[in-house]
This record gives C-alpha cells, structure tokens and sequence, in this order.
C-alpha cells in the first residue's frame, strides 16, 4: 500500500498545462464549432497552439504563412496580398471559448515526396515582415483584422526535420535570427520563440541512429548562436511521443540546463507536441483508460519539474492523435476527462506539496485556501491500495475515473480514505471542512 499525505505547504502556482494543439474544424456555424465549444469549455482549455490545424496535416488556407500570403513575390505591405478569411473564422471560434492562441509561423509537415512549403523563404527579410504583418493582423486590426492580444509567436516548427525544413541547418539559423530580432523589434511586448524541436530522445535511449542524436547539437548549436547574436528567445519549444512519462522528465532537465547553461535562464520551457503515441505506435491505447492514465501522470509531472507551458497534440476533428473523442462520435474519451480535472486543480491557483511514498505514483494538489483539490495516477499499476491521509479532520471527496465515461464519485470520507486502485486508475479529490458544500467548479 502507498500513502500521500495532503498538506498546506505552498511550493508554487498551477501552470497552464493542459493546453491543446488546434481545435476541431470550426466553420462559421453548425455541429464543428459547437464541438469546438463543448470541449474548450468543459476542459477550461488554456492556450490552442496552431499547427497541422486542417485536413489530413493542415490543409492549403489556414493558418500556415504561405497559406496566408500566396504569392511570395507579391508588396507585402498590401493588406490585398494576404487571405486571412479561413484562419480568421478559424481563430475567431477559438477566441470565443475563452482560449488564446499559440501561433506557429512556419508550415505544415509535407509527408510527399514533392515539396511546396517546407523550403527555406527566397527572402528572410521579408518573411519576416511579412510575419509582421500576420501579428498587426491578429492583435492591431490592421487589414479589416482583430486585437486579440495574442502573446506567443513561435518561428517554424521541427526544422530538423526534413519534411518540415529542407534547408541547412545555418539556414534555419539565420531565418530564426533575422526574423526573431525583426518581431521583437516591432513588438517588444509579446513572446518570441521557437523552434518546436523534434525532441531529445537520444539523450535517454541507447541505439538511435544518426538521425536523432543530430537533435542534440542542432539545440545546443541554436542557443550558442542566439546567445552570440543576441536574439530574442522568451521560449524554447521541444516535442516528445512516449509512453514513458519518465522520459518527459529527462527531456526537460535536459532543456532546462542547456537553456541555464547558455544564460538563457528567463527562457520558458514548453512541451508544445506530447502524447502517448506516435506515428503509428500505441494508437491503440491513446484514447482508453491507459492513455488517459499517461495523461494524468504527465500533467503532474510537467507541472511538478517545472515545464511552464504545454500542448497535448492534437485536437483536429480527423486524426489519429485525438484521444480526446470518438473520431467516428464525437463522444468524450475518458483522455478528456482528466483535462477537466486538471483545469480544476489549475482553477484552486496555489500548488500545494504532497507527500508520497511510491515514486511511481504521479500526484498533483492545489488550494484556494477552502478546499484543495487533487488527482493521483495509478498508471501501470504503481500499486492496488492508495492512502490518502488528509489534513486534521477534513473530509476527502473521492472520484475514480470510468474507463467508459466522466470521473464517479465513490463517496466522502472523514479523515482519512484508503482506495482501490486497480492498474491505471485516476484518482480526483476534494479535501473540504466536513459539511462544506463543494463548489459546482470543483465537483463533477
């Protein structure tokens, strides 16, 4: 049997964590927007980062710069050049969920063996501007546009990766150069960074090939050359697909040293591609019972190592990396449901330490100074019996989450509660004074 032990002991704020990639196909009216809607709401959705936001891997009018701006050769200073409509419907459905935007500047993976949109621009400079002109767009209204504060710009995405980049290395470099120092320059207000790295998988696991160990020096190259130019680099952004949160961890420590080690201290961390599978691997189990457990692990951990921001990937309606709904429903998976949790453990503000004897066990607490809330994950089978003592003589209100639905209550204990929890189970609970009437946004 393992036991946590609730405490009131502060050690930090809740971070906006449960962050997704996209949104469901939003039109201007009708059955997708609503859906959009339903699940930004109901999992108080942070932040959607945008990319691979249509189609198959993003489709020809949203979002991507040279969807944007077609003609390359075209004034870019001529609201006429731009085709903002799709991606204004798009964002606009978004933005009225209460969620904000994580724009990526760059393209959408080409997986065929032609490519259209993946080389480096004829011109970085005026890429650049043209990115300019995207962001006065989206947060000055220029061009018939919005104000929708948008804060977070992220210059291209994987650019280690081929079907993503078919420049040089050095290249990318001085595109991220020219055009971070450029935005920066222009809107020295908003958050600017880059490059969405394919991960840091060779770091932790023996026998990659040439091909994932070049990640490594491509980061610790970037940070040498932004530390030499003086580029702007408010976040660092990095990917991983793995069915071992343990790895999660390694990427981070990883990330965050280097970032110290180049005296980027201030720079944010963020996880902005995570899921249980990738590319074919554990599809069967990113939207059960298991992938739901993974996920609740991974959200306690991200926000006990310290990632500042992160987004699960991905929310378009057609895809398999949606384990948040029935591709062929739209019904909810049990993945959805700890989003929600967590969202409720965001909401209470203050992270409150937990004490737990089983490093397998992930576990996350937060109070508002009346009630804490917490979730524990049980993923593969860390143990059958969980303890959880509470503080003095509160009571525990306690969920367990259905492999076939929402979190069900199992009943409100005095004290302390001993649970079953049977392999890959997720835990929620409420610690409140005895007789206190939960808050509808705590309870399920």
């Amino acid at each position: 049997m393992s036991t946590i032990t609730i405490t009131n002991n502060i050690c930090g704020q809740m971070r906006k964590l449960h962050g997704v990639n996209c949104a469901p196909h939003a039109k201007g009216s009708g059955i997708n927007q609503g859906l959009t809607k339903k699940i930004f709401t109901y999992c108080g959705t942070p932040h959607s980062r945008l990319h691979d936001c249509m189609g198959t891997y993003g489709g020809t009018y949203f979002i991507d710069v040279p969807n944007i701006f077609r003609d390359f050769d075209a004034d870019e200073n001529d609201p006429a050049s731009y085709d903002f409509y799709y991606s204004d419907e798009y964002i606009q459905s978004i933005i009225n969920c209460g969620t904000q935007i994580v724009y990526r500047l760059g393209v959408t993976i080409e997986w065929g063996t032609k490519k259209y949109s993946c080389h480096p621009p004829k011109d970085f400079a005026k890429w650049a501007r043209i990115c300019e002109h995207i962001i006065m767009h989206y947060n000055e209204g220029w061009a018939g546009g919005f104000k929708f504060g948008i804060e977070y710009w992220e210059i291209w995405n994987e650019p280690e990766n081929p079907p993503m980049w078919t420049g040089t290395r050095e290249e990318f470099y001085e595109l991220y150069r020219v055009a971070s120092t450029h935005l920066k320059s222009r809107f020295p207000h908003l958050k600017i960074g880059g490059y969405g790295s394919c991960g840091f998988y060779a770091v932790f696991r023996e026998g990659l090939d040439d091909f994932y160990k070049s990640f490594i020096p491509y980061f610790e190259d970037f940070l040498v050359m932004c530390r030499d130019n003086d580029c702007p680099l408010d976040f660092y952004s990095w990917h991983i697909y793995t069915p071992d949160v343990t790895e999660i961890e390694k990427s981070h420590i990883h990330v965050r040293t280097l970032l110290d080690k180049y005296g980027f201290t201030d720079t944010e961390s963020h996880l902005n591609e995570w899921n249980y599978g990738g590319e074919g691997q554990g599809f069967d189990k990113l939207a059960t019972i298991i992938g739901a457990s993974f996920c609740a692990s991974s959200l306690c951990c991200m926000q006990n190592i310290g990632v500042d921001l992160a987004q699960y990937y991905c929310l378009s309606r057609m895809t398999c990396y949606n384990g948040f709904i029935d591709l062929r429903t739209a019904e909810f998976t049990p993945v959805i449901h700890v989003f929600a949790a967590f969202n409720r453990i965001y909401g209470a503000g203050n992270q409150v330490e937990l004490k737990c004897d089983n490093e397998k066990l992930y576990s996350v607490a937060a109070s508002d100074g009346d009630f804490t809330v917490g979730m524990i994950s049980n993923y593969n089978n860390a143990d059958d019996r969980i303890e959880i003592k509470g503080i003095g003589d509160s009571a525990i209100t306690l969920y367990s989450l259905s492999e076939n639905g929402g979190f069900e209550k199992l009943g409100t204990y005095k004290g302390d509660v001993i649970a079953r929890s049977c392999n890959n189970s997720v835990l929620y609970f409420i610690v409140s004074n005895e007789g206190a009437e939960i808050p509808e946004k705590y309870s399920f």
